[in-house]
């Protein structure tokens, strides 16, 4: 599409340029993650647990002030992925982390 062309917006009802409802569907799909705290979260942060969780199917607990590297964000707003000694596949609810 060239920046002359118009689509039609559903979530709105009206007509908009292409370039518009591209960048706003773009900024759509982008998750945000936040902290405990309300810190934004990305790629690669450290984060340190605020409250002793155990884990399930390891029988291990993870006690508060742990500190989790590199995480990786998923499509969930409330979760992220990451890897912690011995515990393979582990995923964290951000309320439970604080950005380091």
């Amino acid at each position: 599409m060239s920046d002359d062309d118009y689509v039609f917006d559903e979530d709105s009802g009206e007509w908009v340029p292409a370039r518009d409802l591209a960048a706003k569907q773009a900024a759509a799909a982008e998750v945000e993650v936040r902290d405990a705290i309300g810190n934004r979260l990305a790629d690669g942060d450290q984060v340190t647990l605020i409250k002793d969780l155990d884990v399930k199917g390891a029988g291990q607990t993870l006690k508060r002030g742990t500190l989790i590297k590199s995480i990786r964000l998923t499509g969930d707003p409330q979760e992220i992925d990451c890897k912690f000694d011995g515990i393979k596949g582990l995923v964290l609810r951000a309320e439970f982390v604080r950005k380091r």
